[in-house]
């Protein structure tokens, strides 16, 4: 079957953008930062083949754990492969053939390439990055061409015994004017450090974006191609994208599992990847939990990852399950957040990898507390499971959007949240109660009631409009005594006239991945909206 692509333009249209910036003297370097399998890779490939400017050495590197002469040798076959590339020349991946045919048309830079290749024969370490990205600047001397350098898991850079690597670096990112890199990472916390420590420069520094998963439209639009030819019943294309979060491997892998069946069952799919022994998925996170096993203290980042996965994801309840201070506990979580495991909103712990999750709540759990070796009754136990998380998913997506958030709001207990980068109070309420605005666009809300504050909540499908902002800031000057908050909730993206006018009204706005990180808070079904 023909790979579908996925055109993920908000972040394709960013870095053509950087790179035809370069060429009009605008640099901008750009890091890529995501989880691993999100699609980092794939994006920077889908650049790549559609890019084509002759004006530009576009320098590709996988950046693995290796010795330094190993990954310079790469670098500079890279770079040469990609000057020669239109010349017509027949290519070999021989870095002594591609040095002698490059040094007619580029004889100094082939004379810094010789040199360096000497010195690292002789183990010289000393200013060798420095003379590696240098002949970026070199190249385009000779040539006049713009080098842009993709490093892809550029953290991996450390193994190379670089002494003062991310000084030297600094100092090549501050000079040259004419080279842009491109870094990737699937390390967010390690990456974000080096990123804010050692690269952060007045001129040079990195612009950092953030790869999410495809949003409920997009992974929705996926499943119909890959599956256009699979029955299934009706709302498990929704529940698949609430089930993988939109994570382009796992949807991937479960479209190759039901378009490979005789008869597509989903819960037989999913028993075959996430239980079965050699499952996929399975095989997978048996994977990630051996990461764990040979540290100290094992047992405790295990007893705490699975009750994040069962809903029980704040420090205070974590700390009281486990018998342990909140101290103690707060150590094994800062080693879970510096290996991208889990991440924390306040006063509460997500696992990053949602599948994973399910994991450790309906299979690995479930095998490993087992009385006796009952693969028959572990089966069903497990299949059981999953049926049951179809069938809540349905109910929910049968509710309003106004219901399910009133239901979440009963849960709030005075924990803290961080929204971007607002800091939040999730207030326990004492009363919610559905109101009707007097606005055209805006009809309605909930007003939620605690002994000290008030908040006012607007619903709205359909696009909003600065004409609904100023309707609903008029609204809620009727509840001026202990007003707190005063939050829109569209379900449809915010335009930017609009969103500045919510600022300047001190509104804020919530859309679909808001609540849908509020949910996943709270262990609810995801809002999937429809293609």
């Amino acid at each position: 079957m023909k790979e579908i692509v996925v055109c993920r333009s908000e972040y394709l249209d960013i870095l053509e953008k950087r790179v035809r910036g370069l060429k009009e003297g605008y640099r901008q370097n750009i890091a890529f930062i995501g989880d691993e399998m999100v699609g980092k890779t794939s994006l920077v490939h889908q650049f790549l083949s559609r890019f084509c400017d002759n004006h530009f050495l576009m320098l590709y590197v996988e950046c693995h754990p290796e010795s330094l002469p190993a990954f310079c040798r790469r670098f500079i076959g890279v770079l040469l492969y990609a000057f020669l590339l239109p010349s017509g020349i027949p290519l070999k991946e021989d870095i002594a053939f591609l040095i002698e045919k490059s040094a007619p048309h580029i004889p100094r830079t082939a004379e810094k390439i010789r040199a360096l290749l000497a010195d690292l024969e002789k183990k010289k370490k000393e200013s060798v990055f420095t003379q590696l990205s240098s002949l970026c600047d070199s190249a385009y001397q000779e040539t006049g061409k713009f080098c842009v350098v993709l490093l892809d898991e550029f953290q991996n850079l450390e193994s190379l015994g670089v002494k003062n690597l991310y000084k030297e670096w600094a100092q090549q990112l501050i000079l040259q004017k004419t080279t842009m890199y491109v870094v990737i990472s699937s390390q967010r916390f390690k990456a974000q450090n080096i990123l804010a420590k050692n690269l952060s420069l007045l001129f040079g520094n990195f612009e950092i974006i953030d790869v999410e998963p495809f949003d409920s439209r997009t992974s929705e639009a996926y499943l119909e191609q890959r599956l256009a030819g699979v029955s299934l019943p009706a709302g498990h294309l929704n529940f698949l994208v609430h089930f993988t979060g939109g994570n382009p491997f796992y949807l991937k892998v479960i479209c190759d599992a039901l378009g490979g069946c005789a008869s597509p069952d989903l819960v037989d799919v999913l028993e075959s990847l996430l239980f079965s022994s050699s499952g996929v998925m399975n095989l997978r996170f048996q994977t990630t939990l051996k990461r764990f096993q040979d540290t100290p203290c094992a047992k405790d980042y295990v007893q705490l990852l699975h009750l994040v996965s069962g809903g029980h994801n704040k420090l205070k309840d974590i700390a009281h399950m486990l018998h342990k201070s909140q101290k103690e506990i707060t150590g094994r979580i800062g080693f879970l957040l510096e290996t991208d495991v889990i991440s924390r909103s306040g006063d509460f712990l997500t696992i990053n990898d949602r599948v994973f999750s399910y994991w450790l709540r309906f299979v690995y759990q479930g095998k490993t507390t087992a009385f006796t070796f009952d693969a028959q009754s572990q089966h069903a136990s497990f299949r059981k499971s999953i049926e049951a998380m179809i069938q809540d998913f349905f109910v929910c997506l049968q509710k309003p959007v106004s219901e399910r958030i009133s239901e979440v709001l009963k849960l709030f207990g005075d924990d803290r949240i961080q929204v971007e980068k607002k800091k939040l109070r999730l207030t326990h309420f004492r009363e919610i109660k559905p109101v009707e605005f007097n606005a055209r666009g805006l009809k309605d809300g909930l007003i939620c009631r605690s002994q000290d504050s008030l908040w006012v909540i607007a619903f709205k499908n359909e696009q909003m409009t600065e004409e609904d902002i100023t309707e609903f800031s008029r609204e809620c000057k009727k509840y001026r005594h202990k007003l707190e908050r005063k939050i829109i909730v569209s379900l449809e993206d915010l335009d930017v006239n609009s969103r500045l006018r919510a600022l300047e009204e001190k509104i804020w706005t919530w859309d679909v991945d808001d609540l849908n990180r509020l949910f996943d808070l709270f262990s609810k079904p995801r809002i999937v909206q429809p293609v």
